[in-house]
């Protein structure tokens, strides 16, 4: 029985007592979801102000500089949260290959034309009127809106049809940022795509071939397919005291700023580390921060919003009444959570160093915006579920266009 579109009657129907009904229902946004997306954006403000406004007075400029450009960019996320919240999920499988040509686009203008702006030696934002875009962040809602429309049905891989509606664009913006250098986000797509592909009953004999095959091609081609900085990230990360002033910096610098915190760290403000020690403290290294200034307690906090927010989000998945939207909220949750695992697994040492921010937390505007929006779609999947009703049985009627 299908659950998409339903009328509803308060009328009991005489169907025999306690038996229980799975029907549709029309509810209010997930609240707990909107909470803790709330507090980790103030968190991020909080940590990004800290972090920078030594930095800025010592640059001659407005301490709070970075603060109000996060800030400007979040009321821009505001209002896609508030549209796209509003906006039937439904309606937005028609636009996905209209909006993946779009970044498809905007990564072809970051790198082959001078549009493309390079900072520390990566070529991945856009320069527009003093602010800086990075397309590379919107191709992940991109890619989970691709995905979700074309695996709704089945998860076939030899289908010319999604060949063309999806894989291919795909491989053209996974390419496109790789270029950048931007291996980090190439990552979190792959997995992404490869999360959905699963959940909507793929192979797992194939995905296990797939996997293997491409394990042993890497192996045997790592030499030319990574960069010369992305080997030595992860020689680095396995003997980072080999190079302490050198490609280890970072990482031991981040480990200092754990030790630092303790288990209620310094104090908020109190942070040395971010004192010119580490560097990118308000993006890649945010976390190290918020480990130094509030210790383990503060990190059990930011771990623990994010596997709330996790959870939420496969919740709204498990209780939507239709595949598209089931797969769009398990590929956006998916998205955040496993970028969020991947930021603070670097600052820890846990996995090698990757340029990749912290949502909703770390200094970035395109980031911000994007898992806003995103927020806004899992808030508008979340209005429609499936709910067991026992006792009190309700009719249902399937609504006709």
């Amino acid at each position: 029985m299908s659950y998409q579109n339903y009328n509803y009657s308060k009328k009991p129907v005489n169907n025999g007592p306690n038996k229980p009904y799975r029907v549709g229902v029309i509810s209010a946004p997930d609240k707990t979801l909107l909470i803790v997306s709330a507090f980790l954006i103030i968190i991020g403000f909080l940590a990004i102000f800290s972090a920078t406004a030594q930095k800025c007075i010592d640059e001659g400029v407005f301490a709070a500089m970075f603060l109000v450009k996060q800030i400007l960019a979040f009321v821009v996320g505001f209002i896609f949260l508030r549209a796209l919240s509003n906006y039937d999920y439904k309606r937005l499988e028609k636009y996905s290959s209209f909006i993946a040509y779009i970044i498809i686009g905007l990564l072809f203008l970051v790198d082959f034309t001078p549009l493309g702006a390079t900072v520390n030696g990566a070529t991945r934002w856009i320069n527009l009127a003093g602010f800086q875009l990075q397309p590379s962040e919107f191709a992940k809602p991109g890619v989970v809106l691709l995905l979700a429309s074309v695996f709704k049905n089945d998860a076939n891989l030899f289908d010319g049809e999604k060949w063309t509606k999806a894989f291919i664009p795909i491989l053209i913006m996974v390419g496109l940022i790789y270029k950048q250098p931007n291996l980090s986000m190439v990552l979190i797509l792959l997995a992404t795509s490869v999360v959905m592909f699963m959940a909507s009953g793929g192979s797992k004999k194939l995905f296990l071939t797939a996997v293997g095959g491409l394990g042993v091609t890497l192996t045997l081609a790592a030499t030319t397919l990574l960069h010369g900085y992305q080997i030595q990230r992860v020689v680095t990360w396995l003997h980072p005291e080999s190079d302490p002033q050198g490609a280890g910096y970072n990482i031991i610098q981040s480990l200092i700023a754990f030790a630092s915190g303790g288990i209620n760290g310094v104090g908020y403000g109190g942070s040395i580390q971010k004192l010119y020690y580490l560097p990118e403290c308000h993006t890649d290294f945010i976390f190290a921060v918020i480990a130094e200034e509030f210790g383990l307690v503060g990190c059990i906090l930011i771990v623990g919003l994010f596997f709330t927010f996790m959870h939420r989000g496969f919740l709204i998945a498990s209780r939507c009444p239709d595949m598209y939207g089931k797969l769009l909220a398990l590929g956006l949750t998916f998205t955040i959570s496993f970028q969020a695992f991947l930021n603070m697994s670097v600052a820890s040492s846990f996995l090698p160093t990757t340029g990749v921010p912290l949502p909703f937390i770390s200094y970035g505007g395109s980031s911000l915006m994007v898992c806003m929006a995103m927020v806004g779609i899992l808030l508008n999947i979340s209005k429609k579920r499936i709910k067991t009703i026992r006792g009190e049985s309700y009719s249902v009627r399937a609504a006709t266009k």
